[in-house]
This record gives C-alpha cells, structure tokens and sequence, in this order.
C-alpha cells in the first residue's frame, strides 16, 4: 500500500540522517482522523493502524518492498499439515516496553483474545475466516504451536498485522513490543510516540533502534494545510497526496515530491447487505441482486473517474486486490466495460423500467439512494459527484452524504446505518482479507 508503511521502514531503520538532523530527533507527519483506539486488536481505522505499527510488536513482519516475510519476534516459523499448523520458535531476552518478558504464554493469549466472539476483533476475522476454532498450545517458554481446523492459503502472512499482547502486564495494551510508545494523546490535537527503550532490535553496527527518539502525529483532516505545513518544514513527510497537489508539490519541490507506484490500496464502493441494517426492505433487495450490483458497476466509467479525477495516476480495477500485490493479484482479470446500454438490459431484466426519466423497481419504487465517504476527501467527493451523473443518465437519483471518519467507520463497522460506502480500502498486507 502506499500510506505508511515504506516510509515507516525507513524510519525504524534506514533514516539516521533526518535524525540526528533535529536536535530533539524528532519526526512529524500528521493522522488525517483521530484514532478510535491504542488496542491493537480492536484496530479498524487507518490512524490506529499508523500507530499499532510504530508500537506493536509482530511475530513475522511483511518487507513492503520485497513483499517476503521476514522474521520479527519469531527467530523461526514452519508451516505444517498441509496450511493447517504453523510452529514458532520465539526470540529469547525480548521484554515489553515495561519490563514484562516476553514467552509463548503472551503468543497464546494473544490469540485467544483474537478468537474472542465477545471482542469481535476486526484483526481476527481473518483467523475466523475459514470458519473452525484455532488453537495455541505453548511448547516450553519460547516455542508455540497454532492451529487452525482447516488448511489456510499463505498461514504465514496472517501474523503480519498481529500484534503482540502481554499477558501479564499491569498495562495491558499499552505495554508493547515495537519501536515506539504512546506517551502522550491530545484528542484533537496530536498523539505523541516516544522511543521503547526496550526495543530488542539494533543496527548492523549493534546500535539499538530505533534512531529517533519521537514521533509526533498531529490531527489534521485539511489536506491544503498538511501541504502547507510540508511546504514549511513543520511535517516532514506526507504519506499519500491526491494527484492535484501531488502535481502541485512537483512543480514548488521537485526534490520533495517521490510517486512511488502503485500502491496495494483501492478505491470501493459497495452497497450494504447485512441483514439487520435499518434501510428499507425494498432497497436491500436491489443491494443483494447481482443484476443491479453489476448494472451499476457498467453504468460507472472508470476510464473517466481514473483520467479526471486521479489526472491519469490511477488505472480502472478489476477488482479489490491491486496490481502492486504480486502474490494475489490475478492478471487474467479484466476491468468492467463502461456500457450503460448493457447496464439498462440488465435492470430490465429483474423488473426495473424508465418513467419519465426515474429508473422504478417492479413495485414501483423510484431507485434512490445514498452513497456516504469521508469530509473533506477531495477525491472522493469528486468521484461521488462523477458516479451521480453517470447514474442519472440511467434514471438513478444518487444523494452524496460526507461524514467525519469516526462517524462513517461506525457506520460500516457498528451500526450498518448506510445504504452504499465509496471509500478507499487500506490493506496493511498482501492478503486481501487483511483490509
């Protein structure tokens, strides 16, 4: 993906120059939504997820770069029974960032706080997802063994975005094995990373990391002000950019501006179709019938959204999982064809018809509907704008609602209170179930 986590590579290891640059050692980027939570197994928004990865400590770690797992607080891993088992051996003389060792024991817990079905853990459903129990059963104080009830496509990369948990720390889960921890949180305002003095990694000169000695993430949604504040040295990376300042920062800092390539991200919409959603009978009918999801997928051109919204840095999808992925990505897939003819055919045949100009469903209702995303998103406001003109053109009225971050992941997350989502899906790993 391409958020933090090349950058955030390079500030656990490869960024001594920066470093020792600033007197205090200190590096500032910004967090475009407060965080909803520190606890790394609740994690369902982009900016805990910055922060579970500056802090939490992983068994085995993705290189974003090589996009091979390498070894973290896991010296060694062994996949067996055909992707149903996976066996680590665990570092030894790692501790928490209070002090508390770290064993097997902190392994296994963590786990079972995962699978808790009262916790419904967003980092767990991809443990759930083949369905079954999975179990950890310690072996001695630095060896695990974890389970699964059926075979697992690519066990290994599930650990990635599992941060470790102590067992028993008084300080729960702020008691942690990474690079940094939360010292200070002004809702608001800033959240404030200090160096873990425990951190059990050092440099190839023995050296302990990580260099700096803080982070510091200030809140700051209004994108025009991070570009300023970039422009004026008081951030010191932007870790995405829409494509028209992006352009912009190219022109005023050619040295500054880096386009790193395809990113794992993706760009979604979708429609809601849980069951217990509080929207109108009729309307998840429509959500749930392939005809009209696909209709509405042919009647959205791509091309144009890529060409003037993204000014040609994005190209059409053929699905969630991103050409950058090489071990998931499916070449063969072609993108949908921008066709509205095709997409007209397609509602007729499940009982939709034109009246003077409104797209009615077989009981007569008008086809309306709401489509919520993210304030203050540029790109995505213009998208939404873009995809309500191509859906008028086939008599559907789209409304377009913005919501602050917190109130629109509560939506999708908690309540379900929405009819149909334009977001983009940040996958921290490879695995399209890591989203």
């Amino acid at each position: 993906m391409k958020r933090l986590l090349l950058f955030l590579i390079i500030v656990t290891q490869l960024f001594p120059a920066l470093a020792y640059a600033e007197s205090e050692r200190e590096l500032r980027f910004c967090l475009r939504a407060e965080p909803k939570t520190f606890n790394p197994v609740l994690v369902a928004d982009e900016p805990s997820e910055t922060i579970r990865y500056l802090t939490g400590g992983v068994l085995l770690r993705m290189n974003r770069l090589t996009q091979k797992l390498e070894p973290e607080l896991a010296a060694s891993w062994r996949v067996t029974d055909n992707g149903r088992q996976i066996l680590f051996k665990l570092r030894e003389g790692v501790v928490f960032s209070d002090g508390t060792p770290f064993a097997a024991d902190d392994v296994a817990f963590t786990i079972r706080t995962l699978m808790d079905p009262q916790l419904n853990s967003p980092t767990g459903d991809a443990f759930r997802s083949g369905g079954g129990s999975v179990d950890a059963q310690v072996i001695g104080a630095h060896g695990i063994s974890i389970r699964f009830s059926t075979p697992v496509a690519g066990l290994e990369r599930l650990f990635d975005q599992v941060a470790i948990l102590s067992s028993r720390s008084v300080r729960k889960e702020m008691a942690v094995l990474g690079p940094f921890v939360v010292s200070e949180h002004k809702p608001g305002s800033h959240v404030l990373l200090r160096r873990n003095p425990q951190y059990w990694k050092r440099d190839a000169q023995g050296q302990r990391l990580p260099y700096l000695d803080s982070v510091r993430l200030e809140i700051q949604q209004n994108r025009d002000t991070e570009m300023l504040r970039f422009l004026r040295g008081q951030f010191h990376v932007i870790n995405n950019m829409d494509p028209a300042l992006f352009d912009r920062l190219r022109t005023e800092s050619p040295v500054s501006a880096r386009d790193a390539g395809p990113s794992l991200e993706s760009e979604q919409m979708w429609f809601n179709q849980v069951a217990v959603s509080p929207i109108a009978n009729y309307k998840k009918t429509w959500f749930r019938s392939k005809n009209f999801r696909r209709a509405v997928s042919e009647a959205i051109n791509r091309d144009d959204l890529c060409r003037l919204v993204f000014l040609g840095r994005a190209n059409a999808a053929a699905g969630p999982v991103s050409p950058a992925n090489k071990f998931w990505f499916n070449a063969a897939l072609k993108p949908h064809t921008f066709d509205q003819a095709s997409s007209l055919r397609r509602l007729q045949s499940e009982g939709f018809r034109l009246q003077q100009g409104r797209l009615l469903d077989a009981q007569g209702h008008a086809v309306e509907f709401s489509v919520i995303t993210n304030a203050g998103n540029k790109t995505r406001e213009r998208m939404a704008t873009m995809i309500q003109q191509d859906l008028k053109k086939l008599g559907i009225q789209l409304n377009i609602v913005t919501l602050d971050f917190p109130s629109l992941i509560e939506r999708i997350s908690r309540t379900f209170n929405y009819e149909a989502c334009l977001l983009g899906l940040v996958n921290v790993d490879l695995d399209p179930m890591g989203k």
